[in-house]
């Protein structure tokens, strides 16, 4: 699997001391609430399976959306989604992969991954010299994987209650993701699930930052996981018209503000992060992506599905997660917007940016042109990306934005990568889902 550390500068040390006595668990111990940052990413995503698949295909512009094959999506009025173009439980022992949904799988082989850059042993927490209860996973998921439930109910009336499998139940909850990490790596600190809507991802990051601010955890893996290209999820989708009806003869068919969009593309897949405080990173000498500075959240209180067109309840998460980093609008340097290409939900997002980031011209691009829609999955694979671009201090085009809609007046890079400006050290990524869930997400470069 390619690893999300080449061309780093610094070789990784795996807990060369006993970081529980080095590093305080009260966070009155270090002078109040412990600084977060990133040291280690995993991702499966629509470009391949590896955070190096991942960031090559963002640069180079490529995207990984493909045509639904099968008879089940035969007679869908949409038959193009982002799919992950491997079978995650061939890359599993099949013991384990059998007790896993689709979803579950892609968590668990971008947890290892992440897990493994950060410079720990794949086997778990005991062998990496770590406090199995000083760790925890937090991940967003909306369902996980809908396709075991309705695999279900199908041989129950098929072939009757004997040909149920006794593991459709733990196979179907949407945490299934989070308790697989946590039993492949043995981390018994917590393992927690998010779901909210579209926003579940970066929620679940934001929550295990303030776990280990305030001295709960010393490190969590964080992200997102989610696997629902399955026909009922792409007929409903189909049947709000909130899915993109473009194909793929000319490119992405999922492009995010442009004129051009009409609508989004559905996606499956996984990103983590590893998040730990900065402490006990130094204490093991982690190389450090970038820092974990802050979020926020919000709520629209408008519709079950639209977004508020003012994009007020959008601004009022930018501020928050502003706020909690302990900076300003003019210390933002990037936006990683959630832009799904829907054109209500483009034009809310760019207000709220206009609105808050003072008018200041701030590169933006937007990734689900390159991946579609990753639903509970986009935050965490989104949040890799981010990371990755302030460690490289390189923003990837957004892919499918031919034409700019008029009425959309941001910075939006096309196109080809372009440099992180110099001017500032926060990165602002965004997540925002059905029924006004809101999360934004603030990370930091390191000077």
């Amino acid at each position: 699997m390619p690893s999300s550390s080449e061309g780093s500068e610094a070789p990784i040390r795996t807990c060369p001391v006993d970081v529980a006595e080095v590093v305080p668990a009260d966070p009155a111990a270090v002078g109040g609430a412990r600084r977060v940052v990133v040291t280690g990413l995993g991702a499966v995503s629509p470009l391949g399976v590896g955070v190096g698949e991942l960031w090559r295909g963002l640069l180079e512009g490529r995207h990984g959306i493909r045509e639904l094959e099968g008879e089940e999506f035969a007679g869908l009025p949409v038959r193009v989604a982002g799919v992950v173009p491997a079978d995650p439980g061939e890359l599993l022992p099949r013991p384990v992969a059998r007790r896993m949904n689709r979803a579950a799988q892609f968590g668990v082989l971008a947890a290892r991954e992440a897990w493994a850059d950060a410079g720990f042993v794949v086997g778990g927490t005991r062998e990496s010299g770590l406090d199995p209860e000083r760790v925890g996973v937090s991940l967003g998921a909306i369902l996980g994987d809908a396709s075991v439930l309705v695999g279900g109910d199908r041989k129950l009336r098929e072939k009757g209650p004997r040909a149920v499998s006794p593991l459709t139940t733990p196979m179907t909850v949407p945490s299934q993701a989070a308790s697989q990490v946590s039993l492949d790596l043995h981390i018994t600190g917590e393992a927690r699930t998010v779901t909210s809507a579209c926003a579940s991802g970066h929620e679940a990051i934001g929550q295990a930052i303030d776990r280990i601010r305030h001295g709960h955890l010393d490190i969590a893996l964080a992200g997102g996981a989610e696997a629902v290209v399955t026909p009922a999820i792409m007929a409903s989708f189909a049947a709000m018209r909130a899915l993109s009806t473009a194909g793929l003869g000319e490119g992405s068919p999922s492009r995010p503000f442009a004129k051009t969009r009409d609508g989004f593309v559905n996606g499956e897949g996984a990103g983590v992060l590893v998040l730990e405080s900065e402490d006990h990173a130094r204490a093991r000498g982690a190389r450090i992506y970038c820092e974990a500075a802050g979020w926020g959240l919000s709520a629209d209180a408008h519709h079950m599905a639209a977004p508020d067109p003012t994009g007020s309840g959008i601004a009022l998460a930018l501020r928050r997660a502003l706020r909690d980093a302990g900076g300003q609008a003019a210390d933002v340097v990037h936006v990683n917007a959630h832009a799904t290409a829907t054109p209500d939900g483009d034009l809310a997002e760019s207000a709220a940016l206009r609105t808050v980031l003072d008018h200041h011209s701030v590169p933006v691009t937007a990734l689900k042109g390159h991946l579609g829609h990753l639903q509970g999955a986009a935050g965490g694979v989104e949040a890799v990306a981010a990371a990755l671009t302030l460690h490289h201090g390189v923003i990837p085009p957004t892919v499918g934005c031919d034409e700019l809609d008029d009425a959309i007046p941001l910075d939006v890079v096309t196109g080809a990568p372009r440099p992180l400006p110099d001017d500032g050290d926060l990165l602002l990524s965004n997540s925002f889902g059905f029924g006004g869930h809101n999360a934004v997400l603030a990370l930091r470069r390191l000077r």
